[in-house]
């Protein structure tokens, strides 16, 4: 029997029972779809993480300590790159800019009659605010008592902070200091690539005069500020070897070292290092988010076997007159494997289309650029096939090993 033949008493079989038939493959629509939606809405997450790192800080490598413990977190924040480091980083080849970033207390902030409560805001210097991530205003110059604030952090008074606006800041201690917005962003240059996505409202002020944490310099024997994080803009035509000068340096003779922890690992990673280590957790999260949705299709198997159980019982006189007219077990086995088959591929061809809208308007929910999956969609397709060819194995066979004097007779 050739395969024509096969596929003819197939859809015949088909059509005759159209309820079962589309309530078999309502089974496999599902786990496609579900696959197709948690794929594309992975791929467009990551390509839109990703494209924002590889296009705002691309020729940016960040220094810090990362402690070797995961309980040790704290330590991460700890002060220890001093203005003796700063230099010496200024000094190498390759580098642009230097911008230290520190941490300053303080217990709240308030404007007009409200009041909010904000343990830090962040101390960096003026070329952290660039023309392209300001909105509104000016960058703020040095030992000025005035505040940058990014737009979430405007928009969290009962009026928009604007420029040329008052905020009263309390200290830790109790003390209160006025300081005046300069300007709002929308981020600001040398800032650690994911704290870009947690987007949290902040207040930027200058090193002079708000920053105080000081430590004594072993290099230079006298007290010095000292900062947690420092950001280095470098040419990007000399990324590697810049880095690889940096991290020298770090491991050498730096302050840094000599006040940090033994088992604090100072490193300096470039913008493309977070992009490959975001990308891998965003590719492992999908993973398993998808692997969760493949559990749907295994219940569409597990369906379309049933189906063709019950087919090859209803179906066993047909089977007998097969046999009876010539046919060989192989053909009665590709029939019922076709059928199968079938089923799977109707499924698979209906739930990619289906997963794809559902994948467009969770992007949509999530404000990201929906980008497609092409290789899971292919996987998905290639595995909804073979779903339905797998489940339908054995009932084939059971079909080919029905005896024909016993299919003839049955009622």
């Amino acid at each position: 029997m050739d395969t024509g033949e096969s596929v003819r008493i197939t859809l015949r079989s088909i059509r005759a029972h159209k309820l079962r038939s589309a309530l078999t493959v309502v089974g496999v629509v599902i786990g496609i779809a579900s696959v197709i939606t948690f794929a594309t809405f992975g791929a467009s997450v990551e390509a839109e993480i990703v494209g924002d790192i590889e296009t705002s800080n691309a020729g940016n490598i960040y220094v810090f300590g990362t402690p070797s413990g995961d309980d040790d977190f704290d330590r991460t924040l700890q002060p220890v790159f001093t203005e003796y480091d700063i230099q010496q980083l200024e000094g190498i080849q390759g580098v642009q800019a230097v911008l230290p970033r520190g941490i300053v207390q303080t217990q709240s902030i308030q404007h007009g009659n409200r009041t909010l409560a904000r343990q830090q805001v962040t101390a960096t210097r003026p070329a952290s605010i660039t023309d392209g991530v300001l909105v509104e205003g000016r960058s703020f110059e040095a030992d000025e008592e005035a505040v940058v604030v990014n737009e979430r952090m405007a928009g969290s008074f009962s009026e928009n902070l604007t420029t040329g606006e008052r905020l009263t800041m309390t200290m830790p201690d109790g003390s209160e200091r006025n300081v005046t917005v300069v300007g709002v962003v929308n981020g600001t240059r040398g800032e650690v690539p994911v704290s870009e996505f947690a987007r949290q409202p902040r207040v930027y002020v200058p090193i002079d005069p708000f920053y105080d944490s000081v430590v004594e310099s072993p290099s230079a024997g006298v007290r010095q500020r000292a900062y947690p994080q420092v950001t280095l803009v470098v040419d990007p035509r000399a990324i590697p070897e810049t880095q690889s000068a940096i991290q020298t340096y770090l491991s050498g003779n730096s302050d840094a070292r000599s006040l940090s922890a033994d088992d604090t690992e100072l490193v300096a990673r470039s913008g493309n290092d977070f992009v490959e280590e975001i990308s891998d957790v965003i590719e492992r999260i999908t993973r398993f988010v998808t692997g969760i949705a493949v559990i749907a299709l295994v219940v569409g198997a597990i369906g379309i076997a049933n189906v063709m159980l019950v087919s090859v019982t209803e179906r066993t006189r047909e089977i007998g007159i097969m046999k009876a007219v010539g046919a060989r077990n192989r053909d009665v086995m590709q029939v019922f494997l076709v059928e199968a088959a079938l089923l799977g591929t109707i499924g698979s061809l209906l739930g990619v289309p289906l997963g794809l809208l559902v994948g467009y308007g969770a992007t949509q929910y999530a404000e990201v650029t929906f980008s497609l999956a092409p290789l899971w969609m292919a996987l998905a397709v290639g595995v909804g096939v073979l779903v339905g060819v797998v489940a339908g194995l054995y009932p084939a066979w059971r079909a080919a090993r029905v005896d024909p004097i016993d299919a003839l007779r049955h009622e």
